[in-house]
């Protein structure tokens, strides 16, 4: 496969154990390169708070336009301790919240399929993660997150606000995928108590009606959801819902995979650049140790293949790469039950060879 030009991928590493993950998730892409033929032009920009650190702003003006010249985004972690004081407009997690907007990526998405090698790292019975293999659309750029608040010495408010397009939008994502998955759809929300949620599930049930009548639809409370999420995980398909929902929910879930750190996410929406990140956190405690799980930054590249480049035969490798690497027991400390564990740079190595 060769294209005419070079793709371009902005590479923003972040903080804590973000740049680790992110060197393997790079050697991982070039790999895919050389097999495949694709030309990959990587350029590396600040964010979060090594941004702050360097040049006082979270998300420097250079590494926004970047990531808007470029085909894909491919980011580690941002936040940590030490930024966590003074102005949160110039917080590590505000440059992130910027650049989800300024790119205009609106849907979330984060697989969640767990390894059977991996079943003893989850509290869960064994059991119940046969079958497994859902698919959380998150909405990205709405709800609480973004809405109006206000802060004084006695009194705050978050004010969540959605609009018919804005939930149109992120349905149709979601709908998409459960038309080329299972069929199921299940809409998450709290209609029995929130405004915007009754707005939620009105239009969700209304635009899969017209556009999706193939698509089985059902909604859940988001309270109920996250118990049946752990008692009966394999009765999930595709699930869409709101930003602080999706957030909650999609970490809820990783105890299925045994570690937050084999969780990738990708951010897709309004024809901009993807960007595509690990569900976990910047992880200050482990940074420069070497112990941190690299898969789902690795799996990062899967999705930033599969949905950005349009290259679904390389995305398969990188995923059928990293399966085969848990298959054969290789695992870092997270997920090390019982086996012996293996460093950052080492789990690269294996997935490297796998491909």
């Amino acid at each position: 496969m060769n294209t005419a030009s070079p793709l371009q991928i902005a590479v923003l590493p972040g903080d804590g154990i973000g740049p680790e993950v992110t060197a393997e998730a790079v050697r991982v892409l070039e790999r895919v390169g050389e097999r495949f033929e694709i030309d990959f032009a990587l350029r590396d920009a600040l964010i979060g708070g090594a941004a702050v650190d360097a040049v006082g702003d979270p998300l420097p003006v250079e590494t926004l336009e970047l990531c808007h010249r470029s085909d894909a985004v491919l980011l580690g972690a941002v936040g940590g301790p030490r930024w966590s004081a003074g102005d949160p407009a110039a917080r590590p997690e505000a440059g992130l919240l910027r650049l989800r907007q300024e790119l205009e990526v609106f849907a979330n998405l984060r697989p969640v399929r767990p390894y059977p090698q991996l079943a003893a790292a989850s509290p869960l019975k064994s059991a119940l993660l046969d079958g497994v293999d859902m698919m959380f659309v998150r909405e990205l750029t709405g709800g609480l997150y973004f809405g109006p608040r206000t802060a004084d010495a006695t009194s705050a408010t978050d004010t969540c606000v959605y609009t018919v397009p804005e939930i149109e939008r992120v349905t149709r994502v979601a709908a998409d995928l459960a038309r080329a998955r299972g069929g199921r759809l299940t809409s998450i929300d709290k209609a029995n108590v929130l405004a915007t949620s009754r707005l939620w599930r009105a239009t969700v049930e209304r635009l899969v009606a017209e556009e999706y009548p193939d698509v089985e639809l059902d909604h859940r409370y988001v309270d109920a959801a996250a118990m049946q999420i752990i008692t009966s995980p394999a009765d999930f398909d595709v699930i869409v819902t709101s930003n602080l929902f999706g957030d909650i929910l999609s970490d809820e879930a990783s105890v299925l995979t045994g570690s937050l750190a084999m969780l990738p996410s990708a951010s897709i929406g309004g024809g901009r650049p993807g960007l595509y990140e690990p569900v976990h956190g910047s992880a200050p405690d482990i940074a420069g140790r070497g112990i941190a799980n690299p898969c789902g930054a690795i799996l990062c590249v899967a999705l930033l293949l599969r949905h950005s480049l349009q290259m679904p035969e390389a995305a398969d490798v990188v995923e059928s790469g990293v399966a085969a690497v848990i298959e054969h027991g290789i695992v870092t400390p997270d997920l090390a039950v019982g086996a012996a564990a293996v460093d950052t740079r080492r789990m690269g190595d294996e997935v490297l060879a796998s491909i």
